[in-house]
């Protein structure tokens, strides 16, 4: 599913431009209008987010008025230059959900899109709920979707829980692209701990069935003799211990999306099952004669070499093939190592979100635990985070702090980044046409485009990306060292190795 759009109302466009820039940073779509034209955008766009409209407007305050009247309760923002007058947020109108000083930094900008996002719908009594009826709903239905962001830091799927810039994590965003417009059925293959489920979801969530229910079961955490009443649900008496009937997984899941966690660890009787279900897309209550139809799309998942287990007769071929549609093979912690920095602080953002203790971890604690081979994959290095938490509690933890097995490592407090994970692009013709004269193709710089012209935020973004991979081929991977070079702060440098996909 797409990101939400944020409609920037402005006649300013040196501050629309500089606040499009940082939103775009923040993974939002951006859509900018001025007084005369906001209109046709609000109409057009079925995904607000939220509008930002610019105080010194003549119209502004009629502008919000009309806004706040469409259906959907959109948030308004309002933008106040630093130096405007009156900057009391008490003195605004009553329909402004929020001010933003500008120029706006991106703490500010966070802080206004996650009291946003816990909006959770419209706040009109019952009666004008009422009114609006199906209408308000729809939009209702959209907006739930966006309370999501709170817990995924920006990002609008669980596919932003796939952290990392590695050559694998890539290949899966991608395959989860491409499978995400179907409902083809998928089959995850990986070592227990490296984030099945989470992929599960992310497919989940970007496919059209994320308004449903995306409904997880472990299939090799249930006794053989009540998995099918888990699976399928029961009639009342059907058993003895069935005093009411009860819905399945599949009856749950009816819409959206199930996950058969561990699918290789499924008794044989229920393989057969299972079958049926997938090829006719319809089964009984345990208990029942009723047949009930089912629209569930089925994502599945198993640690085990399944071809391995088919010529030991312990799983069938034919539901084998009616689950491998599409299969996603997940790499392993181990083989995927340079991600692990950003894994880490994914774990632990998810830990500061639930108002769990936190930690920190030194450069070279960091380099420790790359060289650790963790069999345990992601679960274990969660583990070893939320046991750092526990006692070291919001300081910071160096090797000498970390369990004996990875003291024993040699360190450095630098983070590298492998030079065989930098792009190897050839930008010294780039660089040429940039820096002879200050000029590009021999004219000058931002004073004569190109007959055909060109798109300037690409090329922008182009220059800006090799720019960095010269930067950190100069200094061979040492971000910090890459980050002076470039006279930027390393927090920054980091985010824009995220932006271009270079810190693998």
């Amino acid at each position: 599913m797409a990101l939400p759009y944020i409609l920037l109302v402005d006649d300013n466009k040196t501050r629309s431009q500089h606040l499009e820039t940082v939103l775009q940073f923040m993974e939002y779509r951006v859509k900018i209008a001025d007084s005369s034209n906001y209109d046709s955008s609000t109409s057009e766009l079925d995904l607000l987010f939220g509008v930002f409209v610019a105080h010194d407007l003549s119209n502004h305050a009629a502008i919000i008025k009309d806004i706040v009247n469409k259906p959907g309760k959109i948030p308004i923002v309002l933008l106040i230059d630093k130096d405007a007058t009156p900057r009391d947020p008490a003195a605004l109108d009553d329909d402004v959900f929020q001010a933003l000083e500008c120029p706006a930094t991106y703490p500010a900008l966070k802080r206004i899109t996650d009291k946003i996002s816990a909006t959770t719908g419209p706040q009109e009594s019952n009666q004008e709920q009422q009114t609006q009826g199906a209408q308000e709903e729809g939009f209702a239905e959209r907006r739930r979707g966006f309370t999501d962001r709170r817990g995924y830091d920006r990002r609008f799927c669980a596919q932003d829980r796939l952290k990392g810039n590695s050559q694998a994590i890539v290949d899966i965003r991608k395959s989860i692209s491409q499978v995400a417009k179907t409902d083809a059925n998928v089959l995850i293959l990986g070592e227990s701990g490296t984030g099945k489920e989470i992929i599960a979801r992310a497919v989940h969530d970007a496919s059209l069935r994320r308004p449903k229910l995306f409904v997880p079961i472990n299939c090799g955490a249930i006794p053989a003799e009540l998995l099918e009443s888990e699976l399928f649900g029961h009639e009342k008496g059907a058993f003895t211990g069935a005093l009411g009937m009860r819905q399945g997984r599949f009856e749950m899941a009816e819409g959206g999306t199930l996950f058969l966690d561990e699918i290789g660890d499924m008794p044989m009787p229920m393989q057969v099952k299972l079958l049926r279900v997938l090829q006719e897309r319809t089964f009984e209550r345990v208990g029942s004669n009723k047949t009930m139809h089912c629209d569930v799309r089925v994502i599945a998942a198993t640690h085990r070499h399944l071809s391995d287990e088919i010529k030991a007769n312990r799983f069938r071929e034919d539901l084998f093939y009616r689950l491998n549609v599409f299969p996603i093979e997940v790499t392993a912690l181990r083989e995927r190592i340079e991600d692990l920095p950003l894994l880490v602080e994914d774990i632990i953002f998810c830990m500061e979100s639930a108002n769990r203790s936190s930690v920190q971890f030194t450069k070279a604690a960091l380099n420790a635990l790359m060289q650790y081979e963790w069999p345990g994959n992601i679960r274990e290095l969660a583990n070893l985070i939320e046991r750092m938490a526990i006692i070291h509690p919001n300081e910071r933890v160096d090797v000498a702090n970390l369990p004996e097995k990875f003291q024993h490592y040699k360190v450095s407090g630098e983070i590298r980044i492998p030079p065989q994970h930098i792009d190897s692009y050839d930008i010294a013709e780039l660089l040429e046409k940039v820096e002879v004269n200050g000029t590009i193709d021999g004219s000058p710089a931002l004073a004569q485009l190109p007959t055909k012209g060109i798109d300037l935020k690409e090329y922008l973004n182009v220059l800006e990306g090799d720019l960095i991979r010269q930067a950190l081929i100069e200094c061979s991977g040492v971000v910090a060292h890459a980050a002076k070079r470039l006279n930027m702060r390393r927090t920054t440098l980091v985010e824009k190795l995220r932006k271009y996909d270079l810190e693998r």
